[in-house]
């Protein structure tokens, strides 16, 4: 099958948005074994889009566009589309129901143009839009496959993944099965050179590797007919992964190290302090978007100063004097002071150079101290981070989570 890629916006063309959403979908269909042979990104152009419609559907048997499916005038792209084949666009009962569900639980005042994008090409398939407003479609003309997906990428994943993904596979007469390994203290390259010798030679499954700061998440994807030996052949790669990463495998799905924290610490019904400088409450602000998290975590402090250090922590002024702030001395009185003041069976310390500026030959900049306090133990890390300000909390943030699992599974054992 020969597929072709459509991203609709100026903001792509003039360079004021990254295209994230061709890289996601090239890389899912190419694992599906669909060959994408064009990427064509046009403006918010009703004539310039028809022009490179036509020309995709003259050249390829799958057509997925991406944005131009909102309220506002110039998102044209379901317009266009309808118009090419001569479809009319007629109001979906369902889809004006859900966008009004979806403004009324909102508590947001839904403008009248939102009610453009309840309006649908006649025969098309409804692709819901779980995250959204503005569905996805689905045409079938002339044994080809036209697929309209919303532009944001959180939207555009989750419709593609949920509504697109069955509907293709099926199409094939493929089954596809995908299995997850998330990853926490490795990077990406140190992690794909350990799967080399099984991406060189990949044919069936295929190995996909996906990078975010502090995590690397790792999908292994089968494709046949007999799920059986689908499941057998991913069984033996799991069991490769699991002898190559042992230690690093935190999640056998896509949640993040965050969530897998947050569930470990509720299920153990163990309680959680933060005593945090160079992030700034960061760490805090991570663990508090998860639902329930108050059962556990109870108190999150920022002592940025000395003086807050001394006040709230019980720091003492002669160990910021002789070791300074930035010091294994002062992220152990941290974190025992701060076990001691909230009760909490594990509590977290961080101290560091966050920089730009502070640094010096003896504390660089990025140098950051992590104190853990569980139950009588204390135990005390320091790192060294690369980059710039945001970047040295972001990964000072993502090393005490790491380090908060490492901890609670370590002493479970």
């Amino acid at each position: 099958m020969k597929c072709e890629l459509i991203s609709v916006g100026t903001e792509l063309l003039v360079g004021d948005t990254l295209n994230t959403n061709v890289q996601f979908l090239s890389r899912e269909l190419s694992l599906l074994g669909i060959r994408v042979l064009f990427h064509t990104t046009v403006g918010d152009n009703p004539k310039r889009l028809e022009e490179a419609v036509r020309i995709a559907f003259n050249r390829s048997d799958l057509i997925i566009s991406t944005g131009g499916l909102g309220p506002t005038q110039d998102d044209l792209t379901k317009e266009v589309i309808a118009a090419i084949f001569k479809r009319k666009l007629i109001q979906d009962t369902k889809t004006k129901d859900d966008l009004l569900k979806y403004f009324k639980n909102r508590e947001y005042v839904m403008t009248p143009n939102n009610l453009k994008q309840t309006f649908i090409p006649e025969n098309a398939e409804i692709l819901f839009n779980p995250c959204g407003t503005a569905p996805g479609l689905l045409i079938k003309e002339q044994g080809r496959m036209i697929i309209m997906l919303p532009g944001p990428p959180r939207e555009m994943t989750r419709v593609f993944e949920d509504a697109v993904l069955p509907i293709i596979t099926q199409d094939n007469n493929q089954l596809v099965l995908s299995r997850y390994y998330n990853l926490s203290d490795i990077g990406e390259s140190a992690a794909e050179d350990r799967l080399l010798d099984l991406i060189n030679t990949q044919v069936n499954p295929t190995i996909a590797t996906y990078a975010k700061m502090g995590e690397v998440l790792i999908r292994i994807t089968a494709n046949g007919t007999d799920e059986n030996e689908m499941n057998a052949l991913l069984d033996r790669y799991e069991a490769i992964m699991l002898e190559r990463f042992a230690d690093n495998i935190f999640a056998f799905s896509k949640e993040s190290l965050q969530e897998t924290v947050c569930k470990l610490l509720l299920e153990k019904n163990i309680s959680l302090a933060t005593a945090e400088s160079c992030s700034g409450g960061l760490i805090a602000a991570q663990l508090t978007q998860y639902p329930g998290i108050s059962k556990v975590f109870g108190m999150g402090l920022v002592t940025y100063s000395n003086e807050a250090k001394m006040s709230l922590l019980g720091v003492k002024k002669e160990t910021l004097d002789i070791y300074g702030a930035v010091s294994a001395e002062t992220a152990t009185e941290m974190c025992e002071n701060l076990q001691k003041l909230s009760q909490a069976r594990l509590a977290i310390s961080v101290t560091g150079i966050a920089g730009p500026d502070g640094g010096s030959d003896h504390k660089p900049v990025g140098l950051v101290y992590i104190g853990v306090a569980f139950d009588k133990q204390t135990d005390i890390y320091f790192y060294h981070f690369n980059g710039d300000r945001k970047v040295v909390q972001q990964k000072t943030a993502n090393k005490v989570f790491h380090l908060i699992r490492k901890t609670i599974v370590d002493k479970s054992k």
